[in-house]
């Protein structure tokens, strides 16, 4: 059986970018609608760029805000106020889908319930969370 895998803004950014030091694991890959909103809402974003975008959420499967995700969102900015809406979203999304989210923000570290794996970077090879 195969890993599910929810990106993170900066890990689809991190990936465009070829900074990824190693192949991704195998298994079913996804994005929240978050992350599509994020990455395609950048003010100076080329025509060119936003193609690329685009290209690549085809690939995904793209996770919807529904009314499991908006409850598990509202249980986590309770816990934690702090919390960014949109990575709050992103978090879970990932819970409710089952998904490891792969991302190097370290804030989603301490969020019970949401499994997390850092993604080494080719000239940050000794971060992890």
């Amino acid at each position: 059986m195969s890993n599910r895998y929810l990106f993170d803004t900066n890990a689809i950014i991190y990936l465009m970018n070829g900074r990824l030091a190693f192949q991704l694991p195998e298994g079913e890959y996804s994005v929240s609608v978050i992350t599509e909103i994020e990455l395609l809402s950048f003010p100076s974003l080329s025509e060119s760029e936003e193609q690329k975008i685009h290209d690549l959420l085809r690939e995904l499967a793209r996770m919807p805000l529904n009314d499991e995700v908006s409850k598990k969102t509202i249980q986590l900015r309770r816990k934690n106020n702090k919390l960014k809406l949109p990575d709050a979203v992103i978090a879970a999304t990932a819970i409710i889908h089952d998904s490891i989210l792969l991302t190097n923000d370290k804030m989603f570290s301490g969020i019970d319930g949401l499994s997390v794996q850092a993604l080494v970077l080719c000239d940050d090879t000794n971060r992890s969370l």
